[in-house]
């Protein structure tokens, strides 16, 4: 008989009840704790025995300190060192993990650690304490430390799988942190973290963080769906155990040695196909998977996967657009399925079929999907397709990395390397059959730049198919490209605009850079010899700022640079002077004037300096929960009752954005620092213009209905109406003052009842 396992019935991954939360977690080192029972799977017992030396070295180390859950400090340790052995990582990365934070929260250096221990785990322990903290202080900070954090990736990427593990678990008890971190923080996680995550292959561990991030991001989205999908468990296994059953009835028939399960979707999944799509949850068809496991040798597993699709394809009609073969040629991160989308029959409550994903997948490619980068530990070796993929990833990240001038902004880096992270890849070839894998959106001259920086750097165009095309050309999966070359070519700043991968991006940074460099002395060289005529012997760094001012020059090297190639006229200089001269004077004059010496005075001085607000502020921002000035962010137009977080800009002053801006993420992880609290209070009523669209089937009269009720019935001022038909359908945007957001929900609902109006929504953005 054929081994087969029937379907896993589990309730939604998204709930997030960890296994540590129900296991014993203290002492460690008892034979029924969370982390032996999972260390026995896979260590051997002389391995274990370490294990548990540089626990009891940890414990003492961190003897009396308490996190703010109330735990024992080394309660975090042991379960980072769970969630990596559940994901079968070696002894070095099991005992780091244990004492990750003991170099930097305790007297303990890292030449006791090498000492007690040994060199390997001292270079780890050290990986993570040059990046702990990342994102915690200023802008520039919260890059350089994302940067080490990347260029682990050349040395240890164990160094990386602690830092997402450690976040993992931060991830899982936020709520015990203040509000406005448990913000920080999430955003942070979604931002960066998850898609790293993502990269890395690590599935399960990028599910949990996005969900996680949500459930503090968006905590009534989070809610909503959690409760919907808990709701819909029965009917959802039902409906899985019929789907399922004629196909496990052919594979047993055919001997096949398999499981097969159903997955819900995560909440973050389904949150972005409500958000994208402007779909309700009752009309997402696709909230889960159905996965087949293969139990077979490594060469089998091509062939027997089509075979289960052939089965799957015989019981259900397959939707053609929507089959991924990652068996034949595997994603960059390792990752190897074959995917297809079907239409069910109707079983049961259903009256008709609906869409349902089926992934078919051998077992050493399902733990890879899980584990991702950690299961090529496990593979090394034996795996060379994979981690042949896997490390041309990594040598991607390390040149832009290497590439990327620190003269620049670093926050550019981080935000290439972010959107690596999870773009879809483009399969494509090289004239010689070479299969290249770049990230969907490439263009053909980031194939040039993969093939060879020379070759990018002189490339006039390209040849797909045979058939002559731009630089600026998408590819598409099975193209063919030939590149065209020039000596007379060169790289301009409109390339940054054609290119998308960050290797590109960064060989073009490159060659312009050495381009400047001729172009930066010849613009220093003309300026020091024109001052010189003027009567300023020296360019003086004051100079030199007065300059860069008058001009509105970034920095001095910009400055040089339009001089020397002559955007900026030298004869310019001229002017330059004698506006300096006048604003000598000028400042000369007033300083003999009458100082303000009486307090009316100051205050109207600094009124009309400030245009203060007058006192019907109704928001309190701050550590201190003081009134002070601000503005509404137009991204998301933030009203009373919306949970809020101020910003400080650099010219602008503080700038209050909703929590659900689609924004917030971006600026809660690169500029945490320049976040602060922000609450309303329900002193005094004030009013404020909040955008929402309505949605409806068209009728005679049905605008008119709408604008009635707005005006007359519910007394509430419209400050923009647009609407438009199209095929029976109407969608518009109404512009409308409000007071808050209970006022908001009951205008919104009152709307809803206008015969016609399907739905009535916030307007994100």
């Amino acid at each position: 008989m054929p081994k087969s396992a029937t379907a896993h019935k589990h309730a939604s991954s998204s709930t997030h009840a960890h296994p540590l939360a129900a296991e014993l977690l203290l002492p460690a080192d008892r034979d029924d704790s969370a982390l032996s029972l999972r260390l026995k799977h896979y260590l051997k017992s002389e391995d274990i025995t370490q294990v548990w030396e540089a626990y009891r070295y940890a414990d003492q180390a961190h003897q009396g300190v308490v996190r703010k859950t109330g735990e024992p400090y080394i309660s975090h340790p042991v379960s980072v060192a769970c969630i990596l052995a559940d994901m079968h990582m070696d002894l070095p990365t099991i005992m780091a993990a244990l004492l990750h934070d003991v170099v930097e929260d305790t007297d303990t250096t890292l030449a006791d650690i090498e000492k007690q221990f040994n060199p390997k785990i001292a270079s780890i322990i050290d990986g993570l304490t040059k990046i702990a903290g990342t994102f915690e202080y200023g802008t520039s900070q919260q890059a350089e430390n994302f940067r080490k954090m990347l260029l682990t990736l050349s040395d240890d990427i164990r160094v990386i799988l602690i830092k997402l593990a450690d976040r993992l678990h931060n991830m899982r008890t936020l709520t015990s942190m203040a509000k406005e971190k448990q913000l920080k923080i999430a955003s942070e996680t979604i931002y960066l973290y998850a898609p790293l995550a993502h990269r890395l292959g690590l599935n399960a561990i990028k599910s949990e963080l996005e969900d996680l991030g949500l459930k503090h991001t968006e905590p009534e989205a989070y809610k909503e769906i959690a409760e919907k999908l808990s709701e819909s468990k029965r009917i959802r296994e039902s409906f899985v155990d019929n789907f399922i059953k004629p196909i496990k009835k052919t594979l047993d028939e055919r001997g096949l040695n398999y499981s097969i399960k159903g997955r819900p979707k995560s909440i973050f999944s389904i949150y972005n196909k409500i958000k994208k799509g402007n779909t309700p949850f009752e009309k997402i068809y696709d909230l889960f998977a159905v996965r087949v496991v293969l139990d077979v040798p490594v060469e089998r597993e091509k062939s027997d996967c089509w075979e289960v699709y052939s089965v799957v394809t015989d019981h259900y009609r397959p939707n053609p657009s929507r089959l991924k073969d990652w068996v034949s040629t595997p994603k960059s991160n390792g990752y190897e399925s074959l995917h297809t989308t079907v239409m069910s029959k109707p079983f049961a409550h259903d009256k008709e079929g609906r869409w349902v994903e089926v992934q078919i997948r051998s077992k050493r490619m399902d733990e890879i999907a899980e584990k991702g980068v950690a299961a090529h530990f496990k593979y090394k070796g034996t795996d060379t397709r994979t981690s042949e993929a896997f490390e041309s990833w990594l040598s991607q990240v390390r040149e832009a990395i290497e590439a990327n001038d620190k003269s620049q902004s670093a926050v550019e880096l981080v935000e290439d390397i972010k959107n690596s992270l999870y773009h879809e890849e483009v399969f494509v070839f090289s004239p010689k059959g070479k299969l290249i894998v770049l990230q969907s959106g490439a263009t053909a001259l980031d194939f040039a730049f993969e093939i060879h920086s020379e070759v990018g750097a002189r490339c006039i165009g390209a040849k797909v198919g045979g058939k002559l095309v731009p630089l600026s050309h998408k590819l598409q999966n099975g193209d063919q490209i030939e590149i065209l070359t020039s000596s007379k070519q060169k790289p301009s700043e409109d390339w940054l605009r054609i290119v998308f991968t960050t290797k590109a991006k960064a060989q073009i940074k490159n060659f312009i850079k050495e381009e400047n460099k001729s172009h930066l002395i010849k613009g220093r060289d003309l300026i020091e010899q024109r001052l010189k005529h003027l009567g300023y012997p020296l360019l003086t760094l004051e100079i030199t700022n007065q300059l860069r001012a008058y001009f509105n020059a970034k920095d001095a090297n910009d400055l040089f640079y339009r001089f020397g190639k002559a955007y900026i006229n030298i004869d310019q200089l001229k002017h330059w002077k004698l506006d300096r001269e006048l604003h000598e004077r000028k400042q000369a004059e007033k300083a003999i004037q009458a100082p303000i010496v009486d307090g009316k005075s100051f205050k109207k001085e600094m009124q009309q300096y400030h245009k203060e607000r007058k006192e019907s502020d109704t928001l309190l921002i701050g550590e201190d929960m003081d009134k002070v000035d601000y503005t509404l962010a137009k991204c998301c137009n933030p009203i009373s009752g919306d949970e809020v977080f101020g910003f400080v800009t650099i010219n602008e002053g503080i700038k209050i954005h909703r929590a659900a801006c689609p924004n917030a993420p971006e600026l809660l992880s690169r500029h945490g620092d320049r976040v602060i609290k922000a609450q309303w209070t329900s002193q005094i009523a004030m009013s404020f213009v909040v955008d929402l669209v309505i949605r409806g089937i068209d009728r005679v009269g049905l605008v008119n209905d709408v604008t009635r009720l707005i005006s007359e019935k519910l007394q509430v001022n419209i400050t923009a109406l647009s609407i438009g038909v199209k095929d029976g359908l109407f969608e518009g945007q109404i512009s409308l003052m409000v007071q808050d957001t209970d006022h908001l929900d009951s205008l919104s609902a009152e709307m809803e009842q206008v015969p016609g109006v399907i739905e009535v929504e916030r307007k994100v953005s």
